[in-house]
Order: C-alpha cells, then sequence, then structure tokens
C-alpha cells in the first residue's frame, strides 16, 4: 500500500521540461568493450627426458658490485617456437619470489647470430624464442645484478663472502619437469676462496667443476663461497660449513660443535632414516650479508649473528634455526604436501600443507635443539612460553583462521606488517607448533603413555633410507598415520584448530602435557635476549607496545592499552613522567605505577606533532613464562629429554 501511494504521488507530479526532455531522447550507451582472452602458448611440463646436457658458467667473481655473470649453453630440443623460463614459484620460499627484476643484458645466439626474444605478457618469466633451422644448441649470456643495499632485497655478495643460488642466474626450457633436464655448472670464485654446496665435483683453483645433476636439484643446491671458511663432519653423511665475516668467528669450542653432533643424531634417531646421501649445513656468520634461513633437500642455508661462538650463552635463540632446517629435510623436502609439489618452477604452489610443513618443522627444531643440547631445556621453554602467549593475545586470531595463514607468503610476500598482532602473519609456523603439540599430548594420554609424536615421526617421515626422492600425502594422509598410531577424532580436531576462530591460542597441548602459560614481572633470559637482539623493550604484555632505544614504537599491539590511546607504530616516546625516555625508566615507572593510582603520563612525538599521552595502568610488568602443574616428569619434559 505505501510503495503504491509513493508511486502514485510522483506521477502527479509534472517533470521539468530538462528532465522530460532526457526521457524522450536517452543518452547514448558507453562504450563496453570485451576482454581479449588469455592465451597460454607457454608449452606445459612433460614427464619425458630433455634432449641433451646443459652447461651453466658462472663467473662469481665481481664481489664489489655484487654482479654474477652467467654463460649457458641450450641443446636444442627442436626448431621453431621454443621458451625459456626463469625460475618463479620457488621451493622453501612458498611463493613467486624469483627476483626476475635483477636480470639483466639476456641475449640468445644460435649459430652466432642473435635470436630475438620476446617476454610473455601474462607470465613476464617466460620467453618466447624463434630457433632458426639448423640451430642445435642456444648460447644464452646473461647477468644477474643482486642487492647491494637491504632495500633491493637480500644482499648475496658482500668482499668477504656470498651465497649462489643457481635460479638466479639460469633459465630452462620450458616442457618439461625440471627433474629430467640434465645440467652441469661451473662456477669460478674469487681468488683464494673456497665454497660450500650439495654439489660435488672438481676443483682447480679458484674454478669448482660441478657434477652433472638435474635441474630441479642444481636449483635446490645453494652455494655459500668465502674468504674465511671451516668445516667440522659432524657425522659420516653430514657436514658443518661455516663461513664468517672475520676468521675469529671460527673459533668453536669442541663441546659447541658437540652439541651439533649429537642435535643431528637425536634428529636422525628421531625420524629413523635419512633422506640423502650427503647433507650439507651452510651457515653464515655475518653482519654483512642478508639473512636467511631455508632449507634444501640436502643443505640448508643460515645467517647467525656476530659473536655466535663467542657469546654462546646469549645466542640461544639463534640456534633454534639449525633443527629447524635440518628437519626439514624430512618435513617439507621429501614428505611435501600435495598441492605443494610441482614439476617445475612455472606451476603455482598451493600452500594448504604448511601447518604441516613449517608447523610441525616449528615444534621439531625446539624439540630437537634441547634434545641435543644445542639449547638448553629453560631456554627452551622460555622460548616456548614466548610463542604460546603472543598467540594467546593476538586479536587475529579472533577473525582470521590459521589455515589461511598458509596463504600469507603469496598475500604479503614476507613484507612489512604495521598491524601484525590483528592482520597475523605466517602463523602457521607458530601456531603450527602448538598445534602438534596438542597432537602429542593427545597420543601420550589416550594411550597411556605408550604413544607419542615420536611415533608419528617414524611412520611419516621416515620410511626408507636413503631415498632424497618426494613423496607427497594429503590431509587425510596425515589422518590416517595418526589413527594408525592411537585411534581418535584426529579429523575434527584438525579440522577445528585449522578453520575454526577463537579467543585465546589452543594451549591445551602444554597443560595436558605438564605446563600452564603464566606471567610474572621478571623477563626470562629469552626475552632479556630478544630485547638485546632488537635494542627494544617489550612491554607487549602490559602497555601493549614494543620501544627502541630510543623511544621508537616498533610494535603496538591491535586494541592493547597503548592502541586505545591512539599510538602506533613510528611515534616516539621523548619522556615519561617528565623523565627523558630510556627503555629502564620506562620499566621502572610501570613497576611504580602498580602502588600509585596516578597514570602513566608519556610525552609523544608523531611527525611534528608532540603531545600527552596519559595510559592508566597498574598492573606491573608482565612477561611470559611456563610453570609446571603438579611434580614429577610431564609429557613436555620427556618429550624435550634426548632418546
Amino acid at each position: 500500500m505505501i510503495r503504491l501511494a509513493a508511486v502514485a504521488l510522483l506521477a502527479s507530479v509534472a517533470l521539468p521540461a530538462s528532465l522530460l526532455a532526457q526521457s524522450q531522447n536517452p543518452a547514448p550507451q558507453n562504450s563496453r568493450p570485451q576482454p581479449v582472452p588469455f592465451v597460454d602458448t607457454v608449452p606445459a611440463a612433460r614427464d619425458v627426458p630433455y634432449p641433451g646436457t646443459i652447461g651453466l658458467e658462472i663467473d662469481a667473481t665481481n664481489i664489489r658490485q655484487g654482479i654474477f655473470v652467467a654463460k649457458e649453453t641450450i641443446p636444442v630440443a627442436e626448431a621453431g617456437h621454443t621458451v625459456l623460463l626463469y625460475p618463479k614459484w620457488l621451493p622453501g620460499k612458498h611463493a613467486p619470489r624469483g627476483e626476475l627484476e635483477k636480470l639483466v643484458d639476456l641475449v640468445v645466439r644460435g649459430n652466432g647470430k642473435v635470436i630475438p626474444w620476446v617476454r610473455d605478457t601474462v607470465d613476464t618469466f617466460a620467453f618466447h624464442l624463434d630457433v632458426p633451422a639448423g640451430v642445435k644448441t642456444l648460447d644464452v649470456s646473461l647477468k644477474f645484478a643482486s642487492a647491494t643495499q637491504p632495500n633491493q632485497g637480500r644482499v648475496v655478495m658482500t668482499p668477504n663472502m656470498l651465497s649462489l643460488q643457481f635460479n638466479s642466474m639460469s633459465l630452462y626450457p620450458a616442457g618439461y619437469f625440471t627433474r629430467q633436464i640434465p645440467i652441469k655448472a661451473t662456477v669460478t670464485y674469487p681468488a683464494g676462496w673456497t665454497a660450500a654446496t650439495a654439489l660435488r665435483g672438481k676443483v682447480s683453483g679458484s674454478t669448482y667443476s660441478y657434477d652433472v645433476t638435474d635441474y630441479d636439484t642444481l636449483v635446490d643446491s645453494p652455494v655459500l663461497a668465502g674468504r674465511y671458511g671451516k668445516t667440522w663432519a659432524l657425522s659420516p653423511r653430514v657436514n658443518l660449513n661455516i663461513y664468517a665475516d672475520k676468521p675469529e668467528e671460527l673459533n668453536a669450542r669442541p663441546e659447541q660443535i658437540d652439541a651439533y653432533k649429537r642435535a643431528v643424531a637425536q634428529s636422525v634417531k628421531n625420524f629413523g632414516a635419512e633422506h640423502y646421501d650427503h647433507y650439507d649445513f651452510l651457515q653464515a656468520i655475518t653482519e654483512e650479508l642478508g639473512g636467511i634461513g631455508l632449507e634444501h633437500h640436502r643443505s640448508t642455508e643460515i645467517s647467525s649473528p656476530l659473536g655466535f661462538f663467542a657469546e654462546w650463552d646469549s645466542k640461544a635463540s639463534s640456534r633454534n634455526v639449525v633443527t629447524h632446517e635440518y628437519a626439514h629435510s624430512w618435513d617439507g623436502k621429501f614428505r611435501r604436501g600435495a598441492d605443494l609439489w610441482t614439476p617445475d618452477f612455472r606451476v603455482p604452489m598451493r600452500d594448504s600443507l604448511l601447518w604441516v610443513y613449517e608447523g610441525q618443522t616449528q615444534f621439531w627444531g625446539y624439540v630437537l635443539a634441547a634434545r641435543g643440547g644445542l639449547v638448553s631445556k629453560q631456554d627452551t621453554l622460555d622460548e616456548l612460553a614466548i610463542i604460546a602467549a603472543s598467540l594467546d593475545t593476538a586479536p587475529g586470531r579472533q577473525w582470521r583462521p590459521l589455515i589461511d595463514t598458509t596463504n600469507d607468503p603469496i598475500i604479503s610476500a614476507r613484507g612489512a606488517k604495521g598491524w601484525v598482532s590483528n592482520q597475523r602473519s605466517e602463523d602457521y609456523y607458530n601456531e603450527g607448533l602448538l598445534v602438534w603439540m596438542e597432537v602429542d599430548s593427545l597420543l601420550r594420554q589416550l594411550s597411556g603413555g605408550k604413544k607419542s609424536i615420536d611415533d608419528f615421526a617414524k611412520a611419516f617421515f621416515g620410511l626408507t633410507d636413503g631415498d632424497w626422492g618426494e613423496v607427497t600425502y594429503t590431509f587425510d594422509d596425515v589422518v590416517s598415520t595418526l589413527n594408525g598410531i592411537q585411534s581418535y577424532d584426529w579429523a575434527t580436531l584438525l579440522r577445528s584448530r585449522l578453520y575454526d576462530t577463537e579467543t585465546g591460542a589452543p594451549l591445551g597441548g602444554f597443560e595436558r602435557n605438564g605446563y600452564r602459560l603464566t606471567y610474572t614481572d621478571q623477563p626470562s633470559s629469552a626475552v632479556k635476549a630478544a630485547e638485546k637482539a632488537r635494542k627494544n623493550s617489550d612491554f607487549t604484555y602490559s602497555l601493549g607496545m614494543q620501544a627502541g632505544a630510543d623511544g621508537t614504537l616498533s610494535s603496538v599491539v591491535w586494541n592493547g592499552l597503548a592502541y586505545k590511546q591512539g599510538l602506533t607504530i613510528g611515534d616516539q616516546i621523548v619522556a615519561v613522567n617528565g623523565r627523558a625516555f630510556s627503555g629502564d625508566v620506562l620499566k621502572g615507572a610501570v613497576a611504580e605505577a602498580k602502588t600509585g593510582k596516578p597514570p602513566l603520563q608519556l610525552l609523544v612525538k608523531s611527525g611534528t606533532e608532540v603531545r600527552t599521552v596519559a595510559l592508566d595502568y597498574h598492573g606491573g610488568l608482565r612477561y611470559p613464562h611456563f610453570e609446571k602443574i603438579g611434580t614429577g616428569e610431564g609429557g613436555l619434559d620427556r618429550l624435550l629429554t634426548a632418546k
């Protein structure tokens, strides 16, 4: 009735002349184009042998400008349309992270004549060529202009050290599984340098001629080279290769190397097999080379801070990466999510199972470091408490489920975030750890202490010793293996942890295993080490922020106390209660406010504006710890004990 009345009223009103004219002579319709369809002219990868062996020669001697010079000889499969690809989707990066922008001076020749190339307009990592009849080999020359400053990407070449990734300075022919493309690489390093890699071959002076391998293995076998290096044998099949900015950084004590040896032995015992013919740790102790922690099947790349050996007791947090990356040889490289495995470096990766690939590896990284004595049990508990607390107080868990964070490597490309507590990041690492702690605790409880996650490790990751191919798996495979160890509704539990949102982190695994999260006014050694390394003061669980040495806020917790007062990253605390800022001054003020009524008065500079911010907080300093429940040995105690 109301609608009909309104229509009648409008009909009774005379239209203005201009509107009446428009209604009688409507304007012509706007132009509306149709899309040009995408036509993929890049050949799909086939699991057939490539006819011939690619030769790759790299000159890595320009350490001043960071420019690698590469020459490839690629046998021609057939004349006509040919596509060469630059690696795009990189294993371990979980995203399209190939540094194509640094590829320069690309020229292709056949029989001495330049063959023009055209970049694909859809897949810009693909280069199309028309190879003339009679050309048997493509001679490709290119340069990789690596980053010379951190804002250009990871610095991989310095006057004393270099990190060489073959994917950055080579092309490969489209149409073949990369494991089916033979290649022989030769690299010339600066005079007097040595180089370490999982590849094997012959050395003549500063030139290393590596044995023929397949392109997939080549990309998975980076090189760490430098002026100052040393190698230790950790087992008959595992070497530790360390390079440093300064020779004195290589002065490891025997007991420190023994801790590496025990960590390797505990890892092999845990998984029950080794999935490599040999394994090389490639560790850089540096402040010049860009940071990295990247797994490979037969090696791993690790960056550690200066003083790694000399300041061993205060560098515990930097050692967990050793066992984390090593565990990836089993979890991630040998066993790999079925939707993550790809036949070449062009097919997109799908990261849905990273909560196993990275989450369980994060779990094993802490556990195996403790079992081997690479990190003490107490330091491990302190590190785990920081992880638990950060997730337990993160508001982002209320809207974004864990499974969605597996997309983060693609969404954010590991870039900086302003509100990480709410945006979330790659939480499949640490929250994945919590999930696997819960799995372990349930296995122990349901089996009366007869089973644990160690049984899952052997059943799922052990398999055939020496096999360094890949065995893929699905969600159902994970559930099936767990049920083979201990019957339970694992599928429902895991789906709940992956897809549900909630307030507070899933800490039941720790509590079932004998520890509860608590807070005191005393920072743990792990918190102190983190503050020292980051040069900041941590008030995350009190004021909801972290402040650098000059008072600049490096973190603000979404919906925390500082957030509610309008503070944000980049704001600078100039003074606290009328005193010039320092971390100790603010800590003292927070402690004093616990017994007083006046709010904290912060003088804050935001850009050119200076204002006073009152923080009405009286809870004192708060730092996370794990507190033992009851007496006797609990599940977590047994989990962290050497086998």
